[in-house]
């Protein structure tokens, strides 16, 4: 029984931590500032 509840307490310990990971990288992208989208080399389309 004791090992029953060690290793039921560790699988919720662990997906509590991978809970915590996925919301903290959802965080931290959401606090990068979204990047402009400009070309780096445009090309002039005489004939239009």
């Amino acid at each position: 029984m004791h090992r029953m509840l060690a290793a039921a307490l560790t699988a919720l310990i662990a997906a509590a931590l991978a809970v915590g990971a996925a919301l903290g990288v959802v965080a931290a992208l959401d606090t990068t500032p979204e990047q402009p989208n400009v070309p780096l080399v445009s090309f002039d389309r005489a004939g239009e």
